[in-house]
């Protein structure tokens, strides 16, 4: 369990300009967008679990985002903010080209994905105002708490969500990023431009994931797989799931925002990721999925991973209920990446039962 930069980046650069008459808008903003794959961080996507506890697998397979949000905030005031642009654009997956991060965040030399297509936004020359840059991409169509264009103010903007409830967006968590609202540079938001100031406008724009990693390892130890004085003693792992996982209005700036007050008994099910079938994984295999991160309020925060495992066929009813309880602070930039380990030593008990962990 670490808490980390998620694994795929979107790299936007902002405010490249050109010149036109006086009377006609003399600025343009440009924006390429780039995803970063960094090769050490990355692992095995769409495939069945692997059988080998330790292999990492091969590259994660990412879709290219298809859909990009940006919305622009001019700042009118000490504290006040207006909505200065937005757009939905449409994404294709033949723009996308290959380079190396070589801007001024901590990702500097990683391999990325640049969106090769320039986006432009018009800028007169009369328009000298501080701004904020925010963007979110996806694989997947999002629906939004409300329209774009009707957001009024900066607080407006933070408390925007999209719905993580259907299916499809569910089995794409992990082909969604956007711009962290509280990640900056020298102490200034990491989107932020100043047109006052900069002849030639620009930012480093990257975005990160908003859902979590959740990569389970399990192991049933060598001398617990076969007892042949008594196989009632061996031990298999029959049923996996995580359940109660977040499917509600998920923050699209704020993703480590998402709070409820008590431990959920309802939501999203990651099912079968072992099955009575599953020969091949009864005694070890790997898993993961990605999935909305939430915080339970209390003393301390935490962020919870509820399961339900099986032993040598018992029923689903009877399951072994965990709770795993992984510490997060308050308020973070990036989502965790939570990494579990299952090592049984003997059968799960054949009744139900819940267990809190602070993992």
């Amino acid at each position: 369990m670490r808490d980390r930069k998620a694994y795929i980046v979107v790299l936007l650069l902002a405010f490249v300009l050109a010149g036109c008459k006086t009377d006609e808008p003399s600025q343009k903003v440009g924006i390429p967008i780039s995803i970063c794959l960094p090769a050490n961080e990355v692992h095995s996507a769409n495939k069945a679990p692997r059988r080998e506890i330790g292999d990492p697998g091969t590259t994660e397979k990412f879709l290219f985002p298809q859909h990009l949000y940006f919305i622009v905030m001019r700042k009118t005031g000490e504290t006040t903010w207006s909505l200065w642009a937005q757009e939905h654009r449409t994404l294709k997956n033949e723009d996308w080209i290959p380079e190396r991060y070589e801007w001024n965040l901590p990702t500097q030399g990683d391999s990325i994905y640049r969106y090769n297509a320039e986006i432009i936004m018009p800028l007169a020359s009369s328009d000298k105002f501080v701004g904020h840059v925010y963007a979110i991409a996806s694989a997947e169509e999002l629906t939004f708490n409300k329209s774009l264009a009707a957001i009024t103010d900066l607080n407006d903007l933070l408390d925007l969500t999209f719905d993580a409830s259907s299916d499809a967006i569910q089995a794409n968590l992990q082909h969604i990023y956007s711009s962290p609202y509280n990640l900056k540079v020298d102490g200034a938001y990491y989107g932020s431009f100043n047109s006052n100031h900069q002849k030639v406008p620009h930012i480093d724009f990257l975005l990160y994931h908003v859902a979590a990693k959740v990569d389970i390892q399990w192991n049933v130890v060598d001398t617990m797989r076969i007892n042949k004085a008594d196989p009632s003693k061996a031990v298999r792992l029959t049923y996996m799931e995580a359940r109660n996982l977040f499917n509600g209005n998920a923050y699209c700036f704020r993703p480590m925002r998402n709070e409820l007050a008590a431990l959920p008994s309802t939501g999203y099910t990651r099912a079968n990721i072992v099955r009575p079938t599953d020969e091949g994984l009864w005694w070890e295999g790997r898993s993961y999925f990605y999935t909305i991160p939430y915080t339970v309020t209390g003393a301390p925060d935490y962020f919870p991973l509820q399961m339900r495992l099986c032993t040598n066929g018992t029923a689903v009813e009877h399951a072994y209920r965990p709770t795993l309880k992984m510490q997060v602070d308050t308020p973070a930039v990036f989502v965790p990446w939570m990494r579990v380990r299952f090592k049984f030593t003997k059968p799960l008990e054949d009744k139900a039962e819940t267990k809190i962990i602070d993992y």
